[in-house]
């Protein structure tokens, strides 16, 4: 073992959506086991689009963290309820006593046009992708502010900041993951709490799905593994990782942050009109000079009172 090894001896991690081979959240446990945490691998079993059963899930990627020599559980809770990932959490505290790293990567993607999807299905995505993260980092939360210490990496994509065709209920749950999760790196900050989110691309059941064998072996050939995502998702769930509140997109060992920016605004005007609008968008729209979106609320500070934080109710 190098001495400048990054490891994780003594955190404890929960990586949901771990149980598909080739799947990221694989990739993601077991990096982090191989590097000394003790992780906890959760997932449903179900196929990409939500349904049917997939195989062999969490207890191989559990044999094989203990195979390795590392420590890991298995568990099959949902995070699309808020008793369920509670659920999720309450076993790691069970076994370890304590909940480091947060990976929320289970995530459903059933392929429909948005006139076609159904209802059902809307929630199901909404329920795992949004709403899962949510119900995770919150039964999280209180055990990392009070060890004043966690790591918090939500997995977002592409698709949300460029939009895919049939994907549209998809990509509202993941725009609506890096708006939490830059509210969450503001709020986390005075407790130790980082939170960031990872656009990973790499080659997965779900891609297994969607392409054909050779696009996909061609996908391969240039080098869209799951295990070149790894290590750019455990840096973020790292002690020595302090960057919060970024997007990072990863694929084949490539990464930048994608970041929200804006255009040099048009002149306040209290008589604005409908037929000042024309003009007006033409200086809006205007990409040749931008500058990030300010980030951690500090814009907001001087229109919005600060909240008082009130006890939580079950």
């Amino acid at each position: 073992m190098s001495a400048d090894e990054f490891r994780f001896d003594g955190r404890v991690a929960i990586v949901t959506g771990a149980g598909s081979n080739p799947g990221l959240g694989r990739s993601y446990a077991l990096l982090l086991a191989s590097r000394g945490a003790k992780v906890l691998v959760n997932d449903l079993g179900v196929g990409p689009d939500g349904r049917g059963q997939i195989g062999p899930g969490v207890e191989a990627v559990v044999e094989e963290i203990r195979k390795a020599g590392g420590e890991a559980v298995a568990d099959g809770h949902s995070v699309a309820e808020r008793d369920t990932a509670r659920a999720i959490v309450d076993v790691a505290l069970d076994t370890w006593g304590r909940v480091d790293i947060l990976i929320n990567n289970a995530g459903i993607a059933p392929f429909a046009t948005f006139d076609e999807i159904t209802d059902q299905d809307i929630e199901r995505v909404i329920g795992v992708h949004l709403m899962g993260h949510i119900w995770m980092c919150r039964a999280a939360w209180p055990h990392m502010a009070a060890q004043n210490y966690g790591r918090l990496v939500n997995v977002s994509s592409a698709v949300a900041l460029g939009g895919l065709p049939t994907q549209s209920i998809y990509s509202a749950a993941k725009l609506g993951i890096v708006g939490l999760t830059r509210s969450l790196a503001a709020e986390g900050a005075r407790h130790g709490i980082t939170a960031n989110a990872i656009a990973p691309y790499a080659d997965t059941v779900a891609l297994q799905t969607m392409l054909a064998e050779e696009t996909r072996k061609q996908r391969l050939d240039s080098g869209l593994t799951t295990e070149v995502v790894a290590p750019v998702a455990a840096w973020l769930a790292h002690e020595d990782c302090t960057v919060s509140g970024k997007v990072i997109e990863a694929a084949a060992g490539s990464v930048s942050e994608a970041f929200l920016s804006h255009t040099t605004a048009t002149q306040p005007n209290p008589d604005l009109t409908i037929e000042d609008l024309p003009a007006a968008m033409k200086q809006a729209l205007d990409r040749s000079a931008t500058v990030p979106y300010p980030e951690g609320g500090d814009f907001m500070y001087d229109i919005v009172k600060p909240y008082e934080t009130t006890p939580r109710t079950a």
